[in-house]
């Protein structure tokens, strides 16, 4: 298909197409002549992979091409795609490694050993998880470790089976990639969403709004 096309089907403008092309995150197309090139498929699928993750996780350009690296490379294990796509949306929580951040890390290894979970595969995930309790117990919340956050384990754990079984059962690897990094960023975005929904629904239940 010309650029036209592929811009009609993946509904990104062709300036923009043409930008993704200059940056290196969508491969050339098959020239056919001086001025025109042909597209197929994959140029479509990796054209819905990158407004996924620039538009909806809002990403910036140079960590997507970091990310489409690590999708490109053959080498690259299906486990560390999933690193390299969940690094890319969880930005770091800035950490002040003090005595409340002490604690806190204790918390969530305390947690984690406690579900039997490694540790070793998501440090920096757990580091900054620590970030986050800790800033909660300096605005009040110090019991929400103990109180909230095994239930938000319970909660992901079963997200996480459910992603990495769409995942697995996507096709080949080069789906199976694909689906890795469209549902942690896709997935993330959901997940927030419907938990919004779900504090609405149980607000209204519990306070029982007369209007």
């Amino acid at each position: 298909m010309r650029i036209s096309e592929l811009s009609e089907r993946s509904g990104i403008a062709v300036a923009t197409i043409k930008y993704y092309l200059r940056e290196g995150l969508l491969p050339a197309g098959v020239r056919t002549s001086p001025n025109q090139a042909s597209y197929g498929e994959d140029h479509l699928r990796r054209l819905r992979l990158i407004r996924a993750l620039i538009e909806v996780g809002g990403i910036p350009v140079a960590t997507v091409s970091d990310v489409l690296d690590a999708i490109d490379s053959p080498e690259t294990p299906l486990f560390r795609v999933l690193g390299v796509a969940q690094d890319s949306v969880s930005p770091p929580v800035p950490a002040v490694h003090d005595a409340e951040w002490d604690r806190a890390l204790q918390a969530v290894r305390a947690e984690m050993d406690r579900r039997g979970w490694s540790q070793h595969h998501s440090l920096e995930a757990v580091d900054n998880l620590a970030s986050v309790v800790a800033r909660l117990a300096q605005l009040g919340y110090g019991d929400w470790a103990t109180t909230a956050m095994p239930s938000y384990f319970d909660g992901a754990r079963v997200v996480a089976e459910s992603d990495v079984s769409a995942a697995l059962s996507a096709g080949d690897r080069d789906d199976i990639v694909d689906a890795v990094v469209v549902l942690t960023v896709l997935g993330d975005t959901a997940l927030a969403i419907i938990r919004r929904i779900a504090q609405a629904q149980v607000s209204m239940e519990r306070l029982k709004p007369t209007s």
